[in-house]
């Protein structure tokens, strides 16, 4: 899913279709809450969900610490919003994916440009 369009040889943004975000997204933060023995514990909470697109762009594989694990790069986008942060992480179905950044397509405040990896480790 390109969203660039070249106009008399200029490369340009095209701003996507409503069509183009059919995936339920939710952003979550991570907080660290105390359990019933006193423990820290790191939990995930929803902050907000949103309508987006996911898109894939690579992937690799490496052996770290003796199991297989899989890395993938994927580009998502959602409207404009406030508040999002590479600190934050995003679910899609029982996929996770990790901000990498967070982009403001030319500073519009129309969309945002989310680049993400998601990661498998296999035993």
């Amino acid at each position: 899913m390109a969203n660039y369009q070249y106009y008399a040889g200029q490369r340009t943004w095209r701003r996507s279709k409503i069509s183009d975000f059919r995936h339920r997204l939710h952003f979550q933060e991570k907080k660290t809450v105390k359990d019933d023995e006193g423990n820290s514990v790191t939990q995930w909470n929803t902050v907000f969900t949103v309508w987006g697109s996911v898109e894939g762009l690579r992937g690799r594989e490496y052996l770290a610490a003796g199991a297989l694990s899989s890395e993938a790069t994927y580009r998502i986008r959602i409207r404009y919003r406030k508040g999002v942060r590479p600190s934050m992480r995003i679910l899609y179905e029982e996929r996770v994916f990790e901000i990498e950044s967070v982009i403001d397509i030319n500073e519009e405040h129309k969309e945002i440009e989310i680049m993400c990896k998601e990661i498998h480790v296999n035993g």
